[in-house]
């Protein structure tokens, strides 16, 4: 690592200012890189964020639509969810598909990894893709009244051109697929 890109921040204290079972907020005292005295305000996350792609025979996304509490609007998306730090992201992927969709087994591969909003937040999230699913029943927590849709993969695309899919892990995930697809991969 280069100079340039070693730390300039120094960590003089921190404390938690909230928590609860997903999140915990950090109050850090720092020395900012100009050496100035400051203070960094992080949201750390318990868990890791994972998503897939479900895709069918027909190159029809399977996309998830719920009522998105912190932002106030319905949102379609692809099948979301959270798993431990210590456990495997593709079983954690598996079981989030299952519960919110009910489909099991196919071939999965991991489409990408990528930090999110990563000036505030340590949460970190694993996208896959997962084709030759087969149906069963979904069981959604409490906290979810879900939709599901099949949509073909062009759709999808364009609803995100449209800006009416707005969702950051299903567009990175959606985007990666698109790209892969544009090098013949």
């Amino acid at each position: 690592m280069s100079s340039a890109e070693s730390n300039p921040w120094r960590q003089v204290s921190r404390r938690v200012a909230y928590e609860n079972p997903w999140i915990e907020i950090l109050h850090d005292e720092v020395v900012r890189p100009d050496g100035q005295p400051g203070i960094y305000g992080i949201v750390h996350f318990r868990h890791l964020a994972i998503g897939v792609v479900p895709l069918d025979e027909s190159d029809r996304v399977l996309l998830v639509g719920q009522f998105r509490y912190t932002l106030d609007h319905y949102s379609w998306e692809i099948p979301e969810g959270g798993g431990d730090l210590d456990e495997d992201p593709e079983a954690a992927a598996r079981r989030e598909l299952a519960e919110e969709t009910g489909y099991t087994g196919g071939t999965w591969r991991e489409l990408c990894r990528a930090e999110l909003s990563n000036s505030v937040t340590d949460e970190m999230t694993i996208l896959f893709v997962a084709t030759g699913l087969e149906a069963g029943p979904a069981s959604p927590d409490g906290t979810e009244q879900l939709q599901l849709r099949w949509v073909a993969f062009d759709e999808v695309m364009a609803r995100i051109a449209r800006g009416e899919i707005r969702d950051a892990m299903s567009i990175l995930a959606l985007q990666q697929l698109a790209l892969e697809r544009a090098q013949g991969r």
